[in-house]
């Protein structure tokens, strides 16, 4: 009887040890994740006075208004200070000194519109004062940048050459409206010419013009019509083109007879799709670009990734060269869905 008790004391105990082993194991995984909570907490905080700015032109231009919320939203999911700075029109020396004044700011990071190569020295002098740059949308490659973000200009071309070309099933004249002397954009005639010049039964007639300017490219269009009374076609390269367009063709009575395929997804283009006096539109997906440069930037000072046993010392960035943020054909069965309330 007495040999029964001591071994059931005994259980007692050794169970109320293991509780007490289990409590304590319990205990101390609590505080580990207590620890690790309270680092990643401290590590969000520190980051909340770090400041990345946005360093366009053309600000203006609704085409913008989807890098202004994809900045916006980029920071506020990482916790960071966002700015967005630039002239409201197509002014290259205001451009430069806006990013002047960003860089006296010494932010830790600047993300810019790459619009022409004449912007390398300003883009090199941030880089040498430690201030790694993003170009977005259109880029400086002689640069040093440390990654472009933004649409494969070429591909985008070459996809609304394709899309032209189907709809007029591979016959007529067309022109071509774009803006030669913006390299992004002499990169997406180079696509439409290539794409059209699968089609041998396609003749491009002209090439216009815009210099983003929806007067002036309203005067180019109504000129090419009048010289081109049997046009067929016009592709664009941007949305200032695709909307003077629309309107030149109903001024003149042919809206419906001349098939455009236009870029961007202005209101004005849209809506004129959904009425379908433009076919459709090459739409980038535009808010990617800042918001995917911020990650980039931000990844240079947090990420932790030995791609090197010392990515100091063997000179590797953590920054991907390119990201090609795609493009997608909009038509009348979905242009309502790219409308935004502005």
């Amino acid at each position: 009887m007495k040999k029964l008790l001591f071994t059931g004391l005994l259980l007692v105990i050794l169970i109320s040890f293991s509780f007490t082993g289990c409590s304590k194991e319990a205990a101390d995984k609590a505080s580990v994740i207590d620890t690790e909570s309270e680092a990643e907490a401290q590590t969000i905080a520190d980051t909340s006075d770090e400041l990345y700015i946005g360093v366009y032109c053309l600000g203006d231009l609704e085409y913008f208004y989807d890098h202004k919320i994809g900045l916006q939203a980029a920071g506020e999911m990482m916790g960071v200070k966002t700015k967005y700075v630039g002239p409201p029109d197509y002014d290259i020396n205001a451009m430069i000194t806006a990013f002047e004044a960003a860089i006296a700011q010494k932010p830790a990071g600047i993300i810019t519109f790459g619009a022409e190569n004449s912007l390398m020295p300003i883009i090199n002098k941030a880089v040498d004062e430690g201030i790694p740059v993003v170009t977005v949308d259109g880029d400086v490659p002689t640069s040093k940048r440390v990654s472009f973000v933004g649409t494969g200009n070429y591909n985008a071309g070459y996809l609304g050459g394709e899309k032209l070309a189907e709809a007029l099933n591979g016959t007529g004249q067309v022109a071509i409206l774009t803006e030669p002397g913006v390299d992004l954009h002499r990169e997406r005639e180079r696509g439409y010419q290539d794409a059209l010049a699968e089609y041998p039964g396609i003749e491009v007639v002209q090439v216009g013009d815009t210099k983003a300017d929806p007067v002036h490219t309203l005067q180019v269009v109504n000129a090419i019509l009048q010289k081109n009374p049997n046009l067929d076609g016009i592709g664009c390269t941007d949305a200032v083109g695709g909307a003077a367009s629309a309107t030149a063709l109903e001024e003149a009575g042919l809206a419906g007879k001349v098939t455009v395929i236009s870029m961007d997804r202005d209101r004005q283009v849209l809506e004129k799709i959904t009425k379908g006096i433009i076919t459709g539109t090459i739409v980038q997906k535009s808010a990617m670009m800042p918001f995917l440069a911020l990650q980039v930037l931000y990844n240079i000072h947090h990420a932790a990734v030995e791609i090197t046993t010392d990515n100091a010392a063997a000179d590797i960035s953590l920054a991907p060269n390119f990201i090609d943020t795609g493009v997608k054909f909009v038509d009348k069965t979905t242009a309502q869905y790219y409308i935004r309330d502005l």
